[in-house]
């Protein structure tokens, strides 16, 4: 190998440890500019929140619309457990709406039954079996509303159907029970038809 290629081989060498030496310097650099933009962004987070976001208006927005959000989403949810709620306590009126008649029927042939003598075994038979029904459905929420002769008339548990002068009591008393009324809790199935009392006329001309 000749003196001059010797040469030249140094010098290639020479300036590729240059060129590695630039291109250290170069990614210190940029990792320099890296770091120093994370702590500037951190050092401009912090500077926002101190200063610039506790009045900040949007921000305030943004919790405003966040409480409104839970708020309408905890309304949602109480309002489906009522419907819910409400939907088991009723879940079964329809159905004792459709078994109301038949408690009725059942009560009839009784009142029949009773004035014939030789049907009194089927009239025990006939309470035996309306007494476990009316049992029965009473798990089940279904009760009778108790109306009573010389009751006060009450028209969110009585339907009248009709007047009746009468003497023996004053006027806006049940005088003729109808037909029975029922509920289911607190809610009217069906309520209890009546007759209801009045002054006589001849008594209400007299006044």
């Amino acid at each position: 190998m000749t003196q001059e290629n010797v040469s030249m081989e140094k010098e290639e060498i020479k300036n590729s440890d240059t060129d590695l030496n630039d291109a250290t310097e170069n990614k210190k650099e940029e990792n320099n500019d890296e770091n120093k933009k994370e702590i500037d962004l951190e050092e401009l987070k912090k500077l926002c929140e101190e200063h610039i976001c506790v009045e900040c208006p949007v921000k305030k927005q943004m919790e405003e619309e966040m409480l409104r959000v839970k708020a309408d989403a905890d309304n949602f949810r109480k309002r489906m457990e009522r419907d819910k709620e409400q939907f088991l306590k009723y879940a079964t009126e329809k159905v004792l709406e459709d078994i109301v008649p038949v408690i009725d029927n059942l009560e009839l042939g009784l009142e029949h039954a009773k004035k014939v003598e030789a049907c009194k075994d089927i009239v025990t038979g006939i309470e035996m079996t309306l007494n476990i029904l009316l049992s029965t459905l009473k798990n089940h929420g279904l009760e009778q509303i108790k109306t009573e002769i010389g009751d006060d008339f009450d028209p969110n548990y009585h339907e009248a159907m009709a007047q009746e002068e009468r003497e023996d009591m004053p006027p806006g008393k049940i005088s003729l029970i109808m037909q029975k009324g029922y509920k289911i809790k607190d809610r009217i199935l069906r309520p209890a038809k009546v007759m209801v009392s009045k002054e006589k006329e001849d008594q209400k001309n007299e006044n």
